[in-house]
């Protein structure tokens, strides 16, 4: 018996991204939370509760980026740890700049505002930009999920 995608498994030449089953179940899922909850809720959480929620959707996406072709564990986790680190994350948030609407342009500019406290080992401008990047996926997870695919597939990705 075989599970519904598993066929796909074994090809070593596809990517997650060619697979869009499980974003059309987050799409239904997030459709449902949308009827549950109005815009002005929405509007109403704050950049730092939606830099919490895309820090989590960012790193599910990148995990999923590389979960094909298979590799060992170690390998899955250096190359999701590189992809995750904040100096990663601001590069990527340059990298989508010329791509964004003036609503997202807002949406990081809260993000940039709302980044408090930092690692030491960061610059205050490269933690408030993955802040930002973080905060704009939060975002478009809750407000438009075929948006933030669109935005996540012109992302430059490293194998």
């Amino acid at each position: 018996m075989t599970l519904k995608g598993e066929e796909h498994l074994g090809k070593k030449d596809e990517s997650p991204r060619k697979h869009s089953s499980t974003c059309e179940t987050l799409a239904n899922k997030l459709e449902q939370f949308s009827n549950m909850v109005d815009r002005s809720q929405l509007q109403r959480i704050s950049p730092t509760a939606l830099a919490y929620l895309g820090d989590a959707v960012y790193e599910l996406y990148v995990r999923t980026f590389y979960l094909i072709p298979q590799k060992q564990a170690k390998t899955y986790h250096h190359l999701v740890v590189t992809q995750v680190r904040a100096e990663t994350q601001a590069k990527l948030l340059r990298s989508l700049w010329e791509y964004l609407t003036a609503t997202e342009l807002e949406i990081v500019r809260k993000g940039r505002n709302a980044a408090t406290g930092r690692p030491k080992r960061l610059d205050p401008q490269t933690y408030q930009q993955a802040t930002s990047l973080e905060t704009l996926i939060g975002y478009l997870y809750l407000t438009d999920i075929q948006r933030l695919n669109e935005l996540l597939n012109k992302l430059n990705l490293e194998n």
